[in-house]
C-alpha cells in the first residue's frame, strides 16, 4: 500500500481528485473512493519479481563483501567492501525488478486504464515496444546504486555499534535495518520521482510542457521535473518513501539473517 502511495504523491501534475496533503489523507481518500483493495494494486507482479531478484541481489552480496574485505582489510568488515558489493548486487537485482516496477507503476496511477498485469504487459510491449520496459533502468540504477551503498554501509555501521560480536540479533538487525532504510531513502528520493515520471510517462505532466512521443533519459527527467515544480518537485512522495523502506528493510534484514544463520548452524551441526 505504501508503494501505491508513494507513487500517486510523486505526480507532477496529479488529477484534482488525486491530490494528497499527507499518507494518512491519501490512504484514507484511496480507500473511501477507490475501494479497500485499490492500495493493494500490483502486489501480484512485486512478488513475482522479488523471488529471484532478492535471491541475486543477497548471494551477490555476501560473496562480493567477503572477497572484496579480504583483499582490501584482510578479513576485516571494510565498508568501502560493502559499499561496492551492494551497488554490484543492485545490477542484477534491478535487471530483474525493473520490468516489475514499470507494470507495476502503470497500474498504480490515478484511474489507469489497466485492468490486469497481463493487459499492461501486453498493452505497453504492443505500442511502445520491449524497451519501454527498460527505459527508466539507467535511472533506475542511477537512484540504487547509491542508495543501496548508502544502504549496506549504514547497515553495517549500525551493527558494528549495537551487534560488535555479528551474533545472530534479531534486534539489532531490526533497528539497523530500519534506519539504513530510511537514510537511503530520503537520500535518494530526487532520483525516485524522475524514475517515476520515466516509468509511468504522466500525460497530463509531459503535454502541459508540451512534451511529445515519450520522455527518456535521466537528464531529460531531472529537466523536466525542475520545469514542472522547481526543487520541491524533487522530494514529492519522500515521506511515504521514508515510511515504505523502514519497515520494508527492516523485515527484509531480519528475515535474511534469521535464514543465514539458520542455515549456517545446521550446517555446522552436520560438520560435528
Amino acid at each position: 500500500p505504501l508503494l501505491l502511495l508513494q507513487t500517486r504523491m510523486q505526480s507532477l501534475q496529479p488529477d484534482p481528485k488525486a491530490q494528497y496533503r499527507s499518507v494518512y489523507e491519501a490512504l484514507k481518500k484511496i480507500v473511501l473512493t477507490e475501494g479497500f483493495w485499490r492500495p493493494l494494486r500490483g502486489i501480484n507482479v512485486t512478488m513475482l519479481g522479488a523471488g529471484p531478484a532478492h535471491a541475486l541481489y543477497f548471494a551477490c552480496y555476501e560473496k562480493m563483501k567477503k572477497s572484496l574485505s579480504d583483499t582490501l582489510q584482510h578479513g576485516g568488515n571494510s565498508h568501502l567492501a560493502n559499499g561496492i558489493a551492494g551497488s554490484v548486487a543492485t545490477l542484477l537485482h534491478d535487471a530483474v525488478m525493473n520490468p516489475a516496477e514499470v507494470v507495476k507503476q502503470r497500474m498504480q496511477m490515478f484511474n489507469s486504464p489497466y485492468k490486469s498485469v497481463l493487459s499492461c504487459v501486453r498493452t505497453v510491449q504492443r505500442t511502445e515496444g520491449f524497451g519501454a520496459f527498460y527505459r527508466s533502468y539507467s535511472t533506475q540504477l542511477t537512484m540504487n546504486v547509491p542508495f543501496q551503498a548508502i544502504h549496506f554501509i549504514t547497515y553495517e555501521l549500525m551493527q558494528e555499534h549495537l551487534n560488535p560480536r555479528r551474533h545472530y540479533n534479531p534486534q539489532s538487525h531490526i533497528v539497523a535495518g530500519a534506519v539504513a532504510g530510511a537514510v537511503a531513502a530520503a537520500a535518494t528520493t530526487p532520483l525516485d520521482v524522475c524514475k517515476t515520471l520515466l516509468n509511468t510517462q504522466e500525460n497530463v505532466a509531459l503535454s502541459s510542457l508540451n512534451v511529445s512521443g515519450h520522455l527518456s533519459g535521466m537528464v531529460n527527467a531531472f529537466r523536466t521535473v525542475y520545469q514542472l515544480g522547481g526543487v520541491p518537485a524533487f522530494f514529492k512522495g519522500v515521506q511515504a518513501r521514508v515510511i515504505y523502506q523502514m519497515p520494508s528493510t527492516a523485515i527484509a534484514w531480519s528475515v535474511y539473517e534469521f535464514f543465514k544463520y539458520f542455515l549456517t548452524k545446521h550446517k555446522l551441526e552436520k560438520r560435528t
